[in-house]
């Protein structure tokens, strides 16, 4: 066990050090800033130097809002910390509807084991990798840093054609949407809302699911561990993770459902007791690591390494094709002091095996569109209490509640405390939308094709922000994103330019009132 330990800590100390010198080496080679356009480009870059994870958006806010007062535009910052920059008409085009471009502030922090970051204080290092820009080992912030950057570029350009616009840049988008739900009715002016938070060029979206937290809390008394057993730390890693509407379709691993798997294996075979578990870090992520620290008879010990070698061969195996780096680790640590009282830890892993987690149903009115999902994001104990925290999805109101049902019904078998919270509404595809034909006839132009019209699985904030300003015609999109909440997280480059030139001639485009 020991050695497993030793090997383990030189394996980690090995990836960090090739992580570093890999992206130095990068970095060293590559500039975002030369990038075309240089206009959006370099924005992006400046905000990759300002530390911005939802909920910690101060420095992005007040570089925002100095950003439109040096223009001289007129800047307003609300009760909620959103920032509303407004800039007038090019000459000639004063009675064109007013457009609003909306974008919000916050990124997902995210990271991979052996990358040192800390998302509070330290800017994120963007490299040119082939087509693509990402980040070193971190999210970059692509979502929504492209959009808050193109639409500072508007602001700032001289020379581009445009009716009245307000740009909106919303706060804490990724952890509640926060900004949106605050954002008072009255306050935006414009006929017209660009919402640029969508991640595949060329698509068009018109409508979005709604969501709902769900949380289940467990509260426990601390036992003394049994004489005769010994420590072990349990970590599964590895995995993709994602955004838990995006990704949630395919396949991909969640490290809770792993872990609790491998917890309620060692429990009814080996009586494996738990003293801690912490898996997962956002609602909106797929859970990409769950670490776990146990007690086991010390007589058990050797045959429970043994068993549960097959056990992960399975799961590796079943999960293969999407998640082929998947890694479970056990090794020897120190007896903790206390265990969770076993009475608890055995309702809260039949909980974790009979709550709904995934896609629970494709939509019937758009093929290949996920309809309503659930995601079991975080588990986690401490102070004598255990968090158990989802994210559910829909399209359907009616589905939502229908999920939020399950899991309170798991939730009172389990003599848990089911909470719901934060909900947020859909929003209803509108498809004689008149500024979605002019869009459809500037992308037929300008690329020889017309965008695909979509809806997506995943909470934008046109939903929020419709409910009060049910007047406001709405469309969102944006440049080609993969693996956003993910430190896999890139933006296609070429997309960039073809997103910046479509918004371009938008607003040239819009018509008048």
């Amino acid at each position: 066990m020991l050695h497993m330990n030793i090997v383990k800590v030189q394996n980690l100390l090995y990836s960090i050090h090739t992580v570093i010198e890999t992206c130095k080496g990068q970095l060293m080679d590559n500039d975002i800033r030369k990038l075309e356009p240089q206009a959006v480009w370099n924005n992006f870059h400046s905000l990759t130097r300002i530390p911005r994870p939802s909920q910690h958006e101060e420095k992005i806010r007040t570089f925002i809002a100095g950003f439109g007062l040096n223009l001289g535009l007129g800047t307003v910052i609300d009760e909620t910390g959103n920032v509303i920059i407004r800039k007038p008409a090019t000459p000639g085009m004063e009675n064109r509807r007013g457009v609003i471009l909306q974008a919000h502030l916050d990124m997902v922090p995210q990271k991979n084991i052996g990358t040192i970051h800390d998302f509070e204080n330290d800017p994120i290092e963007a490299v040119v990798d082939g087509d693509w820009v990402r980040g070193c080992g971190t999210t970059l912030g692509a979502d929504n840093g492209m959009g808050v950057a193109a639409a500072l570029a508007v602001l700032e350009s001289g020379e581009l054609q445009h009716g009245p616009i307000e740009v909106l840049f919303t706060s804490e988008e990724e952890t509640g949407m926060r900004g949106a739900f605050g954002l008072k009715p009255a306050l935006l002016e414009g006929d017209i809302l660009l919402n640029l938070d969508s991640e595949d060029e060329g698509e068009l979206f018109i409508g979005c699911a709604g969501g709902l937290n769900g949380t289940m809390i467990f509260n426990y008394a601390v036992q003394p561990v049994p004489p005769g057993y010994m420590g072990l730390a349990i970590s599964v890693s590895g995995l993709k993770g994602g955004h838990s509407g995006m990704d949630i379709n395919l396949g991909r691993g969640n490290a809770n459902k792993i872990m609790n798997r491998i917890l309620q294996y060692g429990h009814a075979e080996h009586g494996l007791l738990l003293a801690s578990i912490d898996g997962g870090s956002l609602r909106n992520a797929i859970p990409r690591e769950s670490s776990a620290t146990v007690v086991l008879p010390v007589q058990r010990g050797d045959q429970f390494l043994e068993s549960l070698s097959l056990l992960v061969g399975k799961i590796k195996n079943e999960i293969m094709a999407a998640d082929p780096a998947l890694d479970i680790e056990v090794v020897q640590c120190s007896i903790p002091d206390t265990i969770i009282e076993e009475a608890v830890f055995v309702r809260l892993l039949n909980a974790l095996y009979a709550c709904p987690n995934g896609v629970m149903r494709m939509s019937s009115e758009m093929p290949g569109l996920v309809e309503t999902s659930s995601n079991l994001a975080i588990v986690k104990s401490g102070n004598n209490v255990v968090r158990v925290e989802y994210l559910l999805r829909s399209s359907v109101d009616s589905a939502i509640e229908d999920l939020a049902a399950m899991i309170r019904s798991v939730s009172v078998l389990a003599e848990a405390d089911p909470v719901f919270d934060n909900g947020y509404p859909g929003w209803k595809p509108n498809p004689e939308s008149p500024i979605l034909k002019v869009m459809k006839g500037i992308y037929r132009s300008k690329f020889g094709k017309y965008p695909e019209i979509k809806a997506v699985h995943a909470g934008l904030e046109c939903g929020i922000i419709g409910a009060g300003y049910p007047s406001l015609d709405m469309i969102s999109f944006g440049p080609t994103i993969r693996h956003p909440h993910s430190p896999d997280e890139k933006v296609e480059i070429a997309s960039v330019g073809k997103f910046w030139d479509f918004l371009v001639e938008i607003l040239a485009g819009v018509p008048s009132r």
